[in-house]
């Protein structure tokens, strides 16, 4: 069996000339590797995917990309390609944990980095389930972006996990720099982060959405289901962008049924 993990492992894995923090949880023949978003940790963003999985059936894999959470230093930069970046880091590191062939989880940001990853990579995903994805930017999510540029009027709640992490100075220029690389893909690419890719995708892909979520619009998630060949999409009524954690049970079980099925 490749890559058999014990119960549960932190450790950093160096890969080109970063050093990437990862969290492995399980025993299980499935490797699956979970990306989240911006801002996003291994222990905040999936915490109760981490605690809830089948860690008999499954291995689970979360990472920090470099910049982000434990693989600090560098800090997190946005160069016109860095979902693509962070697709092949990813690869890498998976690669170095001992899986030639694994599958995905990728949530908001790091959706997008799956499916970039999956088109890149075909041969190395058995899997991949994105949530609340983006293959493109429009204007009305622009907005959006926008009204979130001070990190001052959002909840205390999500601050108080940040700074578990982050200080506010450095949480802020990250969210600043990555709504500055939004308006580039914008502006410059007619809002394409990854369409052109969509039909490399050879790989079962189950697509989950909130019904009002406002990051990333239902009619993403749409335009996915109608361009990913072998997919399907699943639509949590009145969830918004948080599902993994709002509903963790029944998401749970949904991905499970997925990655376990034929």
């Amino acid at each position: 069996m490749e890559g058999k993990a014990c119960e549960m492992e932190e450790g950093k894995v160096h890969v080109g000339d970063v050093d990437i923090n990862f969290l492995r949880v399980g025993t299980g023949d499935h490797p699956v590797l979970l990306m989240a978003g911006v801002l996003g940790t291994t222990r905040i963003s999936f915490r109760l995917q981490i605690e809830k999985l089948n860690r008999e059936k499954l291995t689970i894999v979360v990472w920090d990309p470099p910049g982000y959470g434990q693989s600090r230093p560098p800090d997190r930069t946005f160069p016109d390609n860095f979902h693509q970046r962070d697709a092949a880091w990813a690869h890498s590191l998976m690669k170095s944990l001992g899986y030639s062939k694994f599958s995905l989880l990728g949530w908001c940001d790091g959706g997008t980095v799956a499916l970039l990853l999956a088109a890149t990579y075909p041969d190395s995903i058995r899997k991949m389930i994105v949530l609340g994805a983006r293959s493109y930017v429009r204007s009305k999510e622009i907005q959006v972006f926008e009204s979130l540029r001070d990190i001052n009027t959002w909840s205390e709640r999500l601050i108080t996990d940040l700074l578990q992490v982050y200080n506010m100075d450095y949480i802020q220029k990250i969210v600043s720099e990555w709504i500055e690389y939004m308006l580039r893909v914008y502006i410059k690419q007619d809002g394409d982060l990854c369409k052109q890719t969509l039909p490399k995708i050879k790989c079962q892909t189950f697509i989950i959405h909130g019904e009002k979520d406002a990051l990333a619009v239902l009619e993403q998630s749409k335009y996915l289901k109608q361009n990913i060949v072998d997919s399907k999409l699943y639509i949590f009524e009145n969830g918004k962008h948080n599902p993994n954690q709002k509903y963790p049970e029944k998401f749970n079980k949904l991905i499970t049924d997925f990655l376990l099925g034929e």
